[in-house]
Order: C-alpha cells, then structure tokens, then sequence
C-alpha cells in the first residue's frame, strides 16, 4: 500500500474544497471533511469549527471528536474565549501554552486542561470584511501552527469559506443570515440523530455520528436529510 505524501493530501483537501464551487454539497459534510484532514495534515489532536447566524449566536458545526466540542461550547456558553474572539475581531488567534492564559479566559483555560489540550491555535472563516466563523485547532502538546502552516490552514479556512458563500449574495447580508442559520439548524437535527443512534444501538457519539455520516454517503443522500429520518422514526440504521 502506498502512503500517499503530505504534500499529495494537502492538494488532494484544496481539490475536495474547490469542488463545492462547481457541484452541489452539503454544508455540515463539507466542513466535517475540512476538520478531519486539518487533524490529519496538521497533527491536531482535535478540530472543530464553529459559525455565527450573524445575530450573535455561535454554534458548534463540526468537530473531530467530542472534546472539542466540549470545549467551543464551554466558550459560546461564556461567550468568551479564542475561538469566539477570533469570529468577532476576524484575526487568528495563537495559545502555544493554554496553562499561562487564565488572566483572560479562565473558565475556557480550565476545560481545555481539563480535556487534556495544552495549545490551541484559531483561524478565521472570512471573506474579505465577512466573518463567519473560526476554525479551531487543539494539540495535546505546546506550540501549535509554525508560520508557513498557520498560512495553510488559512488558505483552508479561506477556501472552505467561499464554498459555503457561494451561493449567496454577499451583499445582501440577510440572505447570507438565513443560509447560516440553516447550516446551524441542520447540525441541530445531526445532533439529535446522533443521540438517537447512540442509544439504539450502545456506542458512544462518535461512532454514532460515523454511522449516520457513512449511511449518507453510502445512498447519496444529504446528511441532514438522513439524520430527520432518523430522528422521526422513518430510518433505522
């Protein structure tokens, strides 16, 4: 079997993203798929994504594991933290040691030890002046993105965001408003089916988001739309 490069992966993710502006897609699917190959090129131990409506409410819509998730959600119930200072000031935000920032977050600096991360860095989901939200990187170890990396995940972020904006008319901000807010409502749905799978069949929410997610792609069926049979009762995996 060969392995293919980091250099090959890489191209391969930009390929993936830059296939959103010329064929239909679903939105939480894409941005699962940018968080798992950030884990994957850039040795994060977790990745997770969290977008704004544009009434400012955030909300987590994607993430590699559960304690990244725990972790956004800590900060958009605080409403405070680097993941949420980075959608609100739209600059990237770099913790190489999460022990020394409790002086400005410190209920986001005690769950994150607490999940066992020790640096985090966040970037941007931009367009020009549109910010949308941030993509979050956590390590299990100090340090976090090197320079020419930290352009990379941008250059991600940045394509990812154009994908999930193309459709829209920037301009016309309440259209852009309630695509959001149909993105952030579909991964309300996810959620639940997750739920229903991980108590029908005994596995944590992880897997149960695996088998939901797999059961989609194996029919071609949206994710979203897949996870509202399961929650009605009319799909049992």
């Amino acid at each position: 079997m060969v392995t293919q490069s980091r250099e090959g992966q890489l191209v391969e993710t930009f390929v993936t993203l830059a296939d959103t502006l010329v064929v239909g897609y679903d939105v939480v699917d894409l941005l699962q798929t940018l968080v798992e190959r950030c884990a994957l090129l850039f040795g994060a131990s977790a990745v997770g994504i969290i977008l704004s409506a544009g009434d400012g409410d955030f909300e987590v819509v994607a993430s590699t594991n559960e304690r990244t998730r725990l972790v956004e959600i800590l900060q958009l119930r605080a409403g405070a933290g680097p993941c949420v200072e980075c959608v609100m000031t739209g600059a990237a935000v770099a913790i190489p040691d999460l022990d020394v920032v409790a002086p400005k977050w410190p209920s986001f600096r005690a769950g994150a030890l607490e999940q066992g991360f020790l640096s985090m860095h966040a970037v941007p989901l931009h367009l020009r002046a549109t910010t949308i939200g941030s993509l979050n990187l956590f390590w299990d170890r100090l340090g976090g993105l090197g320079a020419e990396d930290l352009r990379t995940v941008q250059a991600l972020a940045d394509t990812a965001t154009i994908g999930i904006l193309q459709e829209r008319a920037i301009r016309e901000s309440d259209i852009a408003r309630a695509q959001l807010q149909h993105a952030l409502n579909s991964r309300i749905v996810i959620e639940q089916a997750k739920g229903v799978i991980a108590f029908m069949h005994n596995v944590d929410m992880n897997e149960a988001f695996t088998m939901l997610r797999g059961h989609a792609r194996n029919h071609s069926r949206p994710l979203v739309e897949v996870a509202a049979a399961v929650v009605d009762r009319t799909l049992r995996l």
